[in-house]
């Protein structure tokens, strides 16, 4: 018979050492110690898969889409992810989430159910969006309902539930979900407008009848240059914060994502904080998106495959990414290949 590092060796299995079936107490403690041990593991991993917490000059994305991070120390960790777009680039296609009438029309819910019982659209991790739609940008959008995180094996959504929508939501033209009031909402305009702008913010969620593509969310930052009323807003807490910004001009958008939740790494942004910031890069408008665990960058890399920018967190779970309601990604155009000229 072959010696037992033998069989180790061959892929067979190892006979047990007769030390440790003789003292199965051992044998157990051991067993126990890698089933404890291997939550901590998995959880160093995702610590460990994070971005690094330092500031990245702008870098080309893709045509019209450049990225940037920037990493703050004081009042306390911050990691900020700022993506330019350029709303006029070639090939740039802004795109939302569509119905769940399209999507998984065998869930859709019946006409006449009353507006917290419709369900319209599936929820899905951004990552999947990504790739599900062959998009090169994809961020999470509206707020929604129902949501539970009491513990990382008690969350809802779950991937391919359906959810329900607060506030504006438009797809190639169709509305997914109603305004709401004080509901702001981000629209995207047909490109074959006569109109200059490729977008708007509209303060009362009621997007322009050429709108091709739109987003809500609760709270309008930024209003021509000045500071929104952020009178009963909770005004101290640091939180996870996902901002849309336009210029003047329509023409340029602005993604900001800040992480959070996550204790000596980045723990977050306050509203005042946000609008310190939003101030000091000059921006017009701006509205806040969906937050908190719902903050998902991801992007289209080198292989084709999706890849996440920010660190998520779902559940106290770092690198664990929540299935949300609703998206809004881009399709874009590679940046040329550099020159074979010396």
């Amino acid at each position: 018979m072959p010696p037992a590092n033998l069989l180790s060796h061959l892929g067979a299995p190892a006979p047990a050492s007769p030390r440790l079936l003789n003292r199965p107490h051992i044998l157990f403690r051991s067993i126990l110690f890698g089933i404890l041990a291997m939550p901590l593991m998995l959880y160093g991993l995702a610590l460990h898969r994070r971005p690094l917490t330092q500031n990245q000059a702008p870098q080309s994305l893709f045509q019209g889409i450049t990225y940037e991070r920037h990493f703050l120390q004081t009042p306390r960790p911050q990691l900020i992810h700022r993506l330019s777009l350029d709303l006029t680039a070639p090939g740039l296609i802004p795109w939302v989430t569509p119905p769940i009438s399209q999507t998984a029309p065998h869930l859709a819910p019946p006409e006449d159910l009353t507006d917290w019982e419709r369900r319209e659209t599936i929820a899905q991790k951004a990552t999947t969006a990504l790739a599900t739609h062959q998009l090169q940008l994809v961020i999470n959008a509206n707020f929604f309902f129902p949501f539970v995180e009491d513990a990382p094996w008690n969350t809802s959504p779950a991937a391919g539930e359906p959810t329900s929508l607060v506030g504006t939501a438009i797809a190639q033209g169709k509305v997914v979900s109603p305004s709401q009031p004080n509901w702001s909402a981000l629209c995207f305009l047909n490109p074959n407008s006569p109109t200059a702008q490729r977008a708007v913010i509209s303060p009362s969620g009621q997007c322009p009848p050429e709108t091709q593509e739109a987003v809500a969310g609760n709270l309008l930052l930024m209003d021509q240059g000045q500071p929104g009323n952020l009178q009963d807003e909770n005004l101290t807490k640091p939180y996870p914060m996902v901002i849309a910004a336009l210029d003047e001009t329509g023409q340029q958008l602005q993604l900001i994502l800040i992480d959070g939740k996550q204790p000596f790494y980045s723990e977050g942004i306050t509203l005042p904080e946000a609008i310190a910031l939003l101030q000091s890069w000059g921006i017009y408008n701006a509205i806040r998106l969906d937050g908190g665990g719902s903050t998902s960058l991801a992007i289209e890399n080198a292989q084709g495959n999706p890849q996440l920018l920010n660190a998520v967190i779902q559940a106290k779970v770092p690198g664990q990414e929540r299935p949300v309601a609703n998206h809004l990604g881009f399709y874009a155009q590679p940046m040329p290949a550099p020159s074979s000229l010396e």
